[in-house]
């Protein structure tokens, strides 16, 4: 399910057609409800078909139709931008959590804030609520929700007489017994880097405060860290950005190296590689961090949001308070191993019983927050690009995080000021 600067894998193509003429209605809103929801559906092919059939399940139930399509998350966005502006695309949408403030600024979402599904938010988790707020309204219902986490091979740390690293230096004294290189695999990607960034205190803007913060003092060190991990043979990456997570994928589920740092939704490959044919050799622990207990991983996930000028508005809040409650999320955490976002979904004795989802439970609950402002998806595409450099030894961390600052300055958050 994850990620160019958020996501690599993406789901089945659309069609260029469904950019403008999507089956979601035209705009201006209607008196009556049309009684037929079309969903875009975001996630992976791992996941789409269990939502689509939960999807099918509630408007049965919920005596309405809806269309599911796929879309491709890296064309999602624009797509759904595209289409909006024109008064067309999907009623519901999948949205990842740095989209809603950006669709909500740009005035292409209901506001839920009065509704329900605005109302009824006390069994939510309070950091995926935070990412359905713009300005003190509500503007999304959160799907589901995930970090980044260590995944180790149990049996090639046994072997080696390691215990799962919880600081970064331990990581290299575990390389002089895993292979050095073959320790653990640094996906160049921005997300990745979040782990470094907020380990060591930093982060990317101070939004209250209006700030660019990105080439501080402490994220200095925190990229000078990931590339010490390569300096010294601790650590591998791929130079072809393009291909890194990929590689990743490649190189852990064949057991070519003993370590990574991924999401919940990369279990789905990792199980179907030869490492894991048992499954219970995968692994799950915390993120390394500068020192014990102090890593900090990103917060990400996914909300369901409603098209502003929807003709199935009604319908459309009946389809996600019915995708969205404890009984879906339950199940979804159930099939997929993806994380609620509903603290009642964790009491449930088979959500307690899968692993994948335990395991991240606490990472998750005690994830970084990212900057919740319209801006904030856009911040990653500068920082992927410093990142890779840095770890491929063109710039220092330094240099490279100085023109993420100026950047930002020029391009993203123009009204921020630079330290």
């Amino acid at each position: 399910m994850r990620r160019t600067s958020l996501m690599t894998a993406v789901a089945a193509g659309m069609t260029g057609a469904l950019v403008l003429t999507a089956c979601g209605g035209g705009g201006g809103g209607a008196a009556t409800d049309s009684g037929e929801v079309t969903f875009w559906d975001t996630s992976g092919p791992n996941e789409s078909p269990v939502f689509s059939k939960i999807a099918q399940e509630c408007a049965t139930k919920g005596g309405f139709k809806v269309n599911t399509e796929v879309v491709a998350f890296d064309q999602a966005l624009n797509n759904y931008k595209t289409a909006a502006q024109g008064g067309q695309g999907p009623d519901v949408f999948r949205a990842e959590v740095a989209w809603v403030p950006q669709l909500a600024k740009l005035g292409y979402l209901v506001d839920l804030t009065d509704t329900d599904l605005g109302k009824d938010t006390g069994d939510y988790l309070a950091t995926p609520l935070g990412s359905t707020k713009y300005e003190g309204r509500s503007y999304g219902v959160p799907q589901v929700t995930d970090s980044l986490a260590l995944f180790y091979n149990k049996k090639k740390l046994a072997d080696a007489g390691v215990a799962p690293p919880k600081t970064w230096d331990e990581v290299k004294t575990a390389a002089t017994k895993l292979g050095g290189e073959k320790t653990i695999f640094i996906n160049n990607d921005a997300y990745y880097a979040l782990p470094f960034i907020y380990g060591a205190g930093g982060d990317l803007v101070d939004a209250s405060a209006k700030k660019i913060v990105v080439n501080s003092p402490e994220n200095v060190k925190a990229l000078e860290t990931a590339k010490g991990l390569l300096d010294t043979k601790s650590a591998s990456t791929a130079l072809d950005p393009a291909n890194s997570y990929n590689n990743m994928q490649a190189a852990f589920s064949g057991g070519e190296v003993a370590m990574v740092i991924n999401g919940p939704w990369s279990v789905g490959d990792y199980l179907k590689g030869t490492a894991f044919a048992d499954k219970t050799n995968l692994g799950i622990a915390p993120v390394p961090g500068e020192s014990a207990g102090k890593g900090s991983a990103p917060v990400g996930g996914h909300d369901y949001v409603i098209r502003q000028g929807t003709k199935a508005k009604d319908s459309s809040t009946k389809l996600i308070a019915c995708l969205s409650s404890t009984e879906s999320q339950v199940r979804i955490a159930k099939e997929l191993g993806l994380l609620p976002t509903r603290k009642s979904a964790y009491d449930n004795a088979d959500v307690k019983a899968n692993e994948i989802v335990s395991a991240f439970q606490p990472v998750a609950t005690n994830a970084h927050a990212r900057p919740w402002i319209p801006e904030g998806g856009q911040l990653f595409d500068p920082l992927k690009i410093a990142y890779a450099d840095v770890l491929a030894g063109k710039k220092d961390a330094k240099t490279a995080l100085d023109e993420v600052a100026k950047a930002y300055k020029d391009q993203v958050v123009t009204d921020y000021t630079i330290d």
